[in-house]
């Protein structure tokens, strides 16, 4: 297999404090246990994370020409992703958030819009895309992936060979229907709970994932939090439990997961194996602040995956 990583999808900077439970309403300074501001979004986080496990990663995205593009390219080189496909939009700004969050783990989410979600696929994205082992399709509902041009690249990669793992940006009216042209490219989709239920209309995951894979995915697997994940692969249908920790930050564990699941793959381990590994990363993840949180590499995330207890209601 060829290799590398391409993710294509939503790029932003998230600015992570900890903890935040009031709002003073005064000019007095409050001391807080600490404050993260990193690459993150459905593509710039799996990027983040991918490359510290070890995948030689390129990033497919857009930034703004500000101050905060420049640092976000400057934090995706510095794990070692590849930005010559991140654009720098002139006259935009860089998408940003701002994320609150409380010590029992709540969080209150600002986002202000820019680039971020304006990933465009040309010749160049095309033919990394055939260069690459694997392709994480993070921008369903993109404004510059929508409508035809996600799923002639999904069809590119595969024909070359590439793996195709798929996420979302967030599920708008039309994100069906865009599906149904990108899943028959898809190996792995990998949505949220939240995100499954609202697409298919189901309550029951399972049946959820068995809608999507008659639209063409290979495989479901269904992030759902603390409970896990619900997967459907081959003939296999099952639960794959969460680790039990004590979580600081869960905001990039979605993007995390998918990253940990494709890092496996990409050293040859089987697809239920390889979720394990997905469910430590996250779990390393969630236990600090920001995209990266505690994880340090490939090999103490296995350690990790092998030393964590799982959770018994899962």
């Amino acid at each position: 297999m060829k290799p590398g990583l391409l993710t294509i999808g939503l790029t932003t900077l998230d600015i992570v404090a900890h903890p935040i439970d009031a709002l003073t309403h005064t000019e007095r300074a409050i001391l807080i246990d600490g404050i993260a501001c990193v690459p993150a979004g459905t593509a710039g986080g799996a990027a983040m994370v991918a490359a510290k496990l070890g995948v030689p990663t390129k990033i497919v995205g857009a930034v703004g020409d500000d101050m905060i593009g420049a640092f976000v390219r400057l934090g995706f080189e510095s794990v070692g992703v590849d930005t010559s496909l991140l654009a720098t939009r002139p006259g935009e700004r860089t998408s940003t958030t701002l994320l609150a969050v409380e010590s029992d783990g709540r969080r209150s989410s600002y986002h202000a819009a820019g680039a971020g979600g304006g990933a465009a696929i040309g010749d160049a994205v095309v033919e990394a895309a055939c260069a690459s082992g694997f392709v994480h399709y993070a921008a369903v509902g993109g404004r510059g992936t929508d409508g035809g041009a996600g799923a002639e690249l999904l069809r590119a990669a595969k024909a070359a060979g590439a793996v195709v793992t798929c996420d979302l940006i967030g599920p708008r009216a039309s994100a069906l229907d865009e599906l149904k042209r990108l899943l028959p490219h898809v190996d792995y989709f990998m949505p949220s709970a939240a995100e499954a239920t609202l697409l298919s209309g189901l309550d029951d995951l399972s049946a959820a994932a068995e809608m999507f894979r008659t639209l063409g995915a290979q495989a479901c697997i269904i992030k759902n939090g603390g409970r896990g994940a619900y997967v459907s692969i081959g003939t296999e249908r099952q639960n794959v439990p969460a680790h039990a920790i004590r979580p600081i930050d869960t905001t990039s564990c979605g993007d995390s997961y998918c990253a940990g699941f494709i890092a496996a793959l990409t050293r040859g381990w089987p697809p239920l194996e390889a979720l394990r590994l997905a469910t430590a990363t996250a779990a390393l993840v969630a236990q600090g602040l920001g995209t990266l949180g505690k994880l340090e590499s490939f090999a103490e995330t296995e350690k990790a995956m092998r030393a964590m207890a799982l959770a018994a209601d899962a």
